[in-house]
């Protein structure tokens, strides 16, 4: 193997992909760029029977959207590939043999029926751990069991089979996670996993090693769920005489619910009305009816916001620094400063990071999510008008939709005005003002910027000698239709003269006069 860092993400194309699983990529990606290395896109698609149509389009377009662009994938090819598992079929069943070969694995014959049996007939001796292993497998139809001949035959018949590891019965298994220091597994509290089943497709364990070693993987970043699996995969580095060349592992923490009770999931999502995926899809569930995942980008959260909260979730970089684009992730990213225990979902957290890159967003980035919202409603307007509209109102937003959801009045004078202002607010003295104001702002011959029509107004309000703190609430509604928004003068500006005209002056005609 060579010195260069190589690391994989290898989901399983079975549905819509969980932000873990995001993370989990992230981290890889982070770590490859950091060391100079590669970072390879593995789609692990062993099991036919949970393949779901369109999971792996959902996979890669997922990564796009973040910004984790593979060196080595389906699509863009590579060196070590294949990069689909079900197209690497063939190369699995000669490592099976192998170990099979070389006493470390062997052949079961038994049925489901005989499989069901044994753990009930185990459950009710009270053994905690039912399963086949080093003392059940001796009573068992196995290639242990039988006698050679009898195990040629069956292979002849084209008797259903699948091949398990043959693990040994007192040995402790060590590895050193990067993440978790030294994991030791007594090899008692391990069963004779199936490594290839009986449609001869590997399981994940068998295809996982293999493939890790075919593409000279050197690191494998993944989640916690894993780690029960790991001591496995040492056994078969070990029985394929990898060893030497095993990669290192490093088992990520869970993501937890926000009150820390649990992994997160979908339901968690769906219950609080936050997302748990990267991008919308839609996928059968486990009774195959089609099932809706919402998505961070559909919602409005931006790439590089998304990819920062998510970042966070479970490593930090030692500093009180919060705000990272992607080149400052890599740089400052290490394994080391990941925790091992589970970090919590905080929705809020990711608001607050949208909101922080939405402000800082060039305004001319922005404009395409105002263009949609506009062309859905059938008005339009201009570039330069509406980057002004943005530099207005981003400071306020949450989400890109909020542009346009917020700033609606930039577009159509408005038909409602708020009510509480109207009671509050609107009385004779805020008609006056606004009839004369009104006035001079039709007829300046100059420009109207934000500047200018501040003046008018003060001007106005020294001569009707009017405090102007009484009458702006009134002077908002007027021209927006709200009580509170962002600098009315600026909106003057962007709206220009004939519409400021003509929205005072339907509102003097369309809101009713109340005494003060």
């Amino acid at each position: 193997m060579g010195n260069e860092v190589r690391v994989r993400f290898a989901p399983s194309p079975t549905g819509a992909l969980h932000i873990g699983g995001v993370r989990t990529a992230l981290y890889n990606y982070l770590f490859a760029k950091k060391n100079k290395g590669k970072f390879i896109l593995r789609i692990e698609d062993t099991d036919q029977t949970r393949f779901v149509e369109g999971a792996e389009q959902y996979i890669t377009e997922a990564l796009d959207w973040v910004g984790i662009v593979p060196d080595e994938s389906p699509s863009t090819g590579g060196d070590f590939g294949p990069y689909r598992q079900s197209e690497r079929k063939p190369m699995y069943k000669e490592y099976a043999q192998q170990l099979v070969d070389a006493g470390h694995a062997y052949y079961a014959f038994d049925t489901s029926e005989e499989l069901t049996a044994m753990r009930e007939r185990l459950t009710a001796a009270r053994v905690a751990q039912p399963q086949y292993n080093s003392i059940t497998r001796m009573q068992m139809k196995n290639s242990l069991t039988l006698s050679e001949e009898e195990v040629k035959e069956k292979l002849a018949s084209g008797a259903p089979y699948v091949i398990r590891l043959k693990v040994p019965r007192k040995e402790e298994v060590r590895l050193k996670d990067m993440i978790r220091d030294w994991v030791m597994v007594h090899t008692s509290q391990m069963d004779d996993k199936v490594i290839m089943k009986s449609d001869g497709m590997p399981t994940y364990h068998l295809a996982n090693v293999v493939d890790d070693h075919l593409m000279q993987i050197t690191h494998v970043i993944r989640g916690e769920e894993w780690l029960p699996s790991a001591p496995l995969h040492v056994l078969l580095y070990k029985y394929l005489g990898w060893e030497s060349s095993m990669p290192q592992f490093a088992h990520l923490p869970l993501l937890l619910k926000p009150d820390g009770n649990g992994k997160l999931s979908k339901r968690d999502g769906d219950k609080h009305g936050f997302p748990v995926f990267p991008i919308d899809g839609t996928f059968p569930n486990k009774d195959g009816d089609n099932e809706q995942f919402n998505g961070f980008r559909e919602a409005g959260y931006l790439p590089d916001a998304f990819t920062n909260f998510i970042a966070l979730l479970g490593w930090n970089p030692g500093t009180e620094q919060e705000i990272f684009n992607m080149e400052g992730l890599v740089e400052a990213f290490s394994v080391e400063r990941v925790g091992k225990s589970g970090a919590k979902f905080d929705i809020n957290k990711a608001i607050w990071f949208n909101q922080q890159y939405l402000k800082v967003k060039p305004n001319s980035e922005l404009t395409g999510f105002l263009k949609q919202a506009l062309d859905q409603n059938n008005l339009s307007a201009s570039d330069e008008k509406l980057e002004r509209i943005i530099e207005l109102m981003k400071e306020r937003a949450t989400y890109p939709q909020d542009l346009f959801e917020q700033g609606k009045f930039f577009f159509s004078s408005p038909n409602e005005y708020d009510a509480k202002t109207v009671k509050k607010k609107w009385n004779e003295t805020a008609v006056g003002v606004l009839t004369q104001y009104r006035e001079v702002v039709g007829a300046l011959q100059e420009e109207l910027t934000a500047d200018k029509a501040k003046e008018l107004l003060v001007e106005v309000l020294e001569q009707l000698e009017v405090p102007m703190g009484k009458v702006m609430p009134a002077v908002r509604l007027s021209i927006t239709g709200f009580g509170a928004g962002p600098d009315l003068m600026e909106i003057i500006s962007i709206l220009g003269k004939e519409a400021v005209v003509e929205r005072i002056g339907n509102a003097i005609e369309s809101i009713p006069l109340k005494n003060e």
